[in-house]
């Protein structure tokens, strides 16, 4: 449908719309001014309305219909209308033919009022345009996803050309003395943009013996998406060593960094790992935006009963309360959550970790540095003279830092910390193995939270099954009755995953009387699981056991995460 040529003001439709009230829209206003973003970045900036609320809003006040791309397959002759770059400058994305009029093209807009974009579109396809309205996220993340190999072969056909380089041969002389030529620089960035929006919290750029194979591990699962030619690798490897401040020369010793980048004006904090291998250097990106961390507590996936624990566990004034479970089970958002759950003006909190994740106003921050002797027990002593009320070490490594953690719940501060374990009541006996006393571990824990990420099922593909003896006798349900779970089946939404997002899965140990007098027994871990069961703790199998009978997860994601025999 073809809409007026009358520029109507996006803030007022809003206002008209009832989305927003006329002083949000002033202070928007007032906003956009001092900083020269656009109105609709400016209230998505300052949590007024997502994107998707104003997609809607412009759909509803201009009558135009609202695209989800997610699930969208974009023919062959529509992707060679146009290219990658005019559609990520003006935020479009061509998707379909008016089934009426093949004339006609069918684009989605995060601004269906930019008629410079229509006109542009318009006059490169030679095709009348219908605009209908989607985000600037899901805009940009169909553009990746369509047309992101494409965009990386014509940068090193670039690169090629540039150096007069064949697929094969690799100077890494000229390369390294040229890692901040455009390609190169284009390439890094965009890989990091592609990764950032497509949920990705690691990126593995792998030498092979034939190819460089680049890979994103999105929802806890590495997913193949780019491969380069051998001969850009050194030029690759040379410009992230670049910006993430490490030794350019040095090939043959592992090396670790830090770079930043925007993306979609949201800063990304990058920790670059590179190691030599066989066929050259593996570096490994892992992405944190700086407001991952800031969530709150009812974003965490927590049952009302776990919350009300939870809750709980943080109105002790003192004690010890650590957060459990393997690397990247979210432990850090689970910590960094209960520190802005306690954030408060009348508290002084402090942290030392390795390094630290993100930054949390009013919170004293340290990190960790071997090198000046500042490790997390040197730290921590230095920290109790600080006057601090609460106190989180990132992760209890050694028997000295766990010591220091003890006498410093005992003595009246609140600590929050991080352990290796597999459930809650193995942190116990781990504790125990490093050297502390079983009395004293009863008398500073206070609660010990075990957790684990369990992949969601994609709502648009996920198929309906009826579960079998031994499923039903794993998910604790009779024989006899019938019991109906979902599978994952796999769908252009979720890249064919069959899995959008992730959920916690928690087992949460309170502290009562009867599992701290086992605790100073020096019980088994099982004698102690036992005693937290028959007080109300429910073990991760049971939580994820719920996931998978609403339908939030599937059976094989249950039994990934939980270890029960």
């Amino acid at each position: 449908m073809e809409i007026g040529r009358k520029k109507l003001r996006l803030g007022d439709m809003l206002v008209q719309g009832g989305f927003i009230t006329q002083d949000q829209l002033e202070m928007a206003l007032r906003r956009q001014k001092e900083t020269g973003l656009k109105l609709g970045e400016v209230l998505v900036d300052y949590h007024v309305l997502t994107e998707e609320k104003i997609a809607e809003a412009l759909g509803e006040q201009l009558h135009l219909e609202v695209i989800e791309l997610g699930h969208i397959d974009v023919p062959e002759e529509i992707r060679k209308l146009t290219s990658a770059s005019l559609l990520k400058k003006h935020r479009v994305f061509p998707f379909e033919f008016a089934k009426d009029s093949p004339n006609v093209l069918r684009v989605a807009m995060a601004d269906p009022m930019d008629f410079n974009a229509i006109d542009d579109l318009g006059i490169i396809t030679n095709l009348q345009i219908e605009p209908c309205v989607s985000t600037t996220r899901q805009i940009m993340l169909a553009i990746d996803r369509v047309y992101g190999q494409e965009e990386v072969n014509a940068i090193l056909d670039t690169y090629t050309r540039e150096k007069g380089l064949d697929d094969t041969f690799e100077d890494e002389k000229t390369q390294n003395a040229d890692v901040n030529s455009s390609p190169i620089v284009q390439l890094v960035k965009d890989l990091v943009e592609n990764a950032v929006r497509q949920r990705a919290s690691d990126i593995h750029i792998e030498p092979l013996e034939k190819r460089v194979r680049v890979r994103f591990r999105i929802d806890g699962v590495l997913v193949e998406k780019a491969s380069y030619n051998p001969g850009v690798l050194a030029a690759v490897s040379a410009r992230i060593k670049i910006i993430s401040g490490m030794d350019i020369a040095e090939k043959r010793k592992p090396q670790d960094g830090r770079m930043t980048q925007v993306v979609d004006r949201q800063e990304y904090d990058i920790r670059v790992a590179v190691l030599p291998t066989v066929y050259g250097e593996k570096i490994v990106l892992r992405l944190a935006s700086k407001n991952a961390f800031s969530r709150n507590k009812s974003q965490l996936g927590l049952q009302e009963h776990e919350m009300a624990l939870f809750d709980n566990i943080l109105k002790n004034p003192h004690g010890i309360l650590l957060v459990t479970g393997p690397t990247g089970s979210g432990k850090s958002t689970t910590l960094y959550t209960a520190l802005s759950e306690l954030n408060k003006q009348d508290v002084n909190i402090i942290t030392v970790e390795d390094p630290v994740e993100a930054n949390i106003d009013g919170v004293n921050q340290v990190q960790v540095n071997p090198k000046a002797d500042l490790t997390f027990a040197t730290s921590l002593r230095s920290i109790l003279r600080q006057d601090p009320d609460i106190i989180m070490i990132g992760e209890i490594r050694d028997e000295e830092t766990a010591a220091i953690a003890v006498q410093a719940a005992i003595t009246g501060h609140l600590v929050v910390s991080t352990l290796h374990t597999n459930s809650a009541a193995a942190t116990v006996t781990r504790l125990t193995d490093m050297g502390i006393e079983p009395y004293l571990i009863a008398d500073a824990l206070v609660g010990v939270i075990a957790q684990r990420l369990v992949r969601r099922l994609c709502p648009n593909c996920k198929r309906r099954i009826e579960a079998d003896y031994e499923k039903k006798k794993i998910l604790k349900k009779t024989d006899v009755e019938r019991l109906e779970i979902y599978e994952a089946v796999g769908c252009s939404h979720c890249d064919n995953s069959g899995y959008i997002g992730r959920i916690g899965v928690y087992e949460i140990m309170p502290m009562t009387n009867r599992v701290k007098r086992l605790i100073a027994d020096n019980a088994t871990s099982d004698e102690i699981q036992t005693q937290a069961l028959s007080d109300g703790m429910r073990t991760l199998r049971m939580t994820a056991s719920e996931l998978v009978l609403k339908g939030i997860t599937s059976f094989e994601e249950m039994m990934r995460v939980s270890f029960e025999n």
